[in-house]
């Protein structure tokens, strides 16, 4: 083509080493330099095709250059089918953006303003993060030994990279609280689906993780919160010295 295009920090990053040039370095010289350097690592370079991913938004932008069986899954599919089930995150579904931990009291309010500093959806040149709870139906697991209800509730993260810096993935849990550094506190019942973005990822996608996120969030939550009845109810050792002998089969040192 014969309009210039502008490329991103990551897609020169891609470009550069797509030729074996170092990024870095080519990135500290004059513009015209290390147009040398690319032309010519470009006309040098083995490889018969490359796939680009080019946007026009009053100029013309490099975000991605891949090799030609990368499988790209766009990262508002991925939003798609997270709004599918969750809507806006913002309360409009069960599904939304996580409340706070107040520290000085132990409280987890589900209920704060959605705010740039407070939500977990983000995105950047590079890859998209998207993380909801459903905080305000709290799912009793048995009790503290104070004897208040252990509460827990449903919460999924899910990331993507249409541009090549990283998988496709979903992960569901249960947690009891997050904090404002999105720390997961007491994470139970832990899955993961990851996809890479090779030549069959977008069916892949709509094939395996679509529909488990929905799965997940229609579940019956009676396996998980039978699995904790029984092992509060397990006895692994009476004695000191059964203690030892549990924990060393768990691979624990001395």
């Amino acid at each position: 083509s014969d309009v210039p295009v502008t490329p991103t920090h990551w897609s020169f990053g891609q470009l550069a080493s797509l030729i074996g040039a170092p990024a870095a370095y080519l990135r500290q010289l004059p513009a015209p330099l290390a147009g040398i350097n690319l032309q010519h690592g470009l006309l040098s370079h083995r490889a018969e095709q490359v796939k680009t991913l080019e946007v026009e938004d009053g100029r013309v932008e490099l975000r991605a250059v891949t090799g030609p069986d990368y499988g790209r899954i766009y990262d508002h599919e991925l939003v798609d089918a997270v709004r599918r089930i969750a809507g806006n995150g913002t309360g409009d579904t069960r599904w939304k953006v996580p409340g706070v931990l107040d520290w000085s009291t132990g409280i987890y309010n589900p209920r704060i303003d959605i705010t740039r500093g407070t939500t977990t959806l983000y995105a950047s040149d590079r890859d998209v993060f998207l993380f909801l709870v459903d905080d305000l139906n709290p799912i009793e697991a048995g009790r503290l030994p104070d004897g208040s209800p252990d509460l827990f509730f449903r919460g999924f993260y899910c990331w993507n990279s249409e541009v090549g810096a990283k998988t496709l993935g979903i992960a569901s849990f249960y947690l009891r609280a997050v904090c404002q550094n999105r720390n997961l506190w007491g994470v139970e019942d832990f899955e993961e689906i990851t996809i890479r973005h090779s030549k069959y990822a977008a069916s892949r996608f709509a094939h395996q993780a679509a529909p488990a996120l929905e799965r997940f969030a229609n579940s019956s939550p009676m396996p998980f919160v039978n699995g904790i009845r029984v092992a509060r109810e397990r006895i692994v050792a009476r004695t000191d010295e059964d203690r030892s002998d549990f924990l060393r089969r768990k691979g624990f040192s001395k």
